[in-house]
């Protein structure tokens, strides 16, 4: 058979959107917030993981109704957990390689403004993506540098759920340095996080919609250390992730593409 023209990939991509979802990956970074969100649905651990052998990613499955679910997280190393662009990227990569989901959910933490209306507490579903420590001051290198990516467009969702939505800006640092903190605003995003626009890229080039939970733990305009009052509101907030993973799933199920 002959490679398919971009009629045919329309064609293709149009009937994913009218087909009910059948399979939805969640990618997230931490195994604190992955945990509530196992717990809930009763996933268990793969042993014999599709995603290749001898790698510390973890990946979780099960079933909701008729709805497969998968939890995939980059793991840990010999010293720590591993967060960051690279590990959410290639674990992106290979859940879509192997899993063939319809959908892709990135769930986890992140800072906000409060000047822009966050609380600590609040669960966001994200409009679009940037990068704010890709700087790279060249024409067209520039643009690509930011990476402004849309999430998937699901208004009745975020009608349903009467979420919070804003922009997410993605670096490899927890804290802000001040030209991170320059960049973000020059964007006006609102979150903050180590992994959104990374997974988007690879979401892009792969033709999966994804869509982006973002449960803020700290205040980055706020009065106290970013890695105190992280660690302070984690256990709290991811609780309150999972409450809204759990409506979103809820509100999948039985549904299209075209019907979010």
């Amino acid at each position: 058979m002959g490679p398919h023209g971009d009629g045919d990939i329309e064609k293709v991509e149009s009937e994913s959107r009218r087909r009910p979802i059948s399979t939805v990956v969640f990618v997230i970074a931490m195994q604190a917030e992955a945990q509530p969100l196992v717990n809930k649905f009763g996933l268990s651990e793969t042993s014999d993981s599709p995603l290749g052998k001898g790698l510390p990613w973890v990946l979780y499955h099960g079933l909701h109704k008729d709805l497969r679910i998968y939890v995939v997280c980059p793991g840990k190393d010999a010293a720590s957990g591993i967060v960051g662009t690279v590990p959410a990227s290639l674990i992106t990569f290979a859940s879509i390689q192997a899993l063939q989901p319809d959908i892709l959910i990135n769930a986890g933490t992140c800072g906000a403004f409060k000047v822009k209306g966050a609380n600590i507490g609040d669960v966001f579903l994200v409009s679009d993506v940037v990068f704010h420590d890709r700087r790279i001051p060249i024409p067209m290198f520039d643009l690509y540098g930011v990476g402004l990516r849309q999430a998937f467009s699901t208004p009745n969702l975020l009608k349903e759920l009467n979420l919070k939505i804003g922009r997410l800006s993605t670096g490899d640092s927890l804290d802000m340095s001040t030209q991170d903190e320059s960049l973000i605003i020059a964007n006006d995003a609102t979150l903050k996080d180590m992994e959104g626009a990374a997974v988007a890229y690879v979401a892009e080039l792969l033709k999966v919609p994804v869509i982006f939970l973002k449960a803020v733990t700290d205040l980055i305009d706020g009065d106290k250390p970013t890695a105190e009052e992280f660690l302070q509101n984690l256990a709290v907030v991811t609780s309150a992730l999972e409450e809204t993973a759990t409506k979103v799933i809820n509100f999948i199920h039985g549904k299209t593409l075209s019907d979010l």
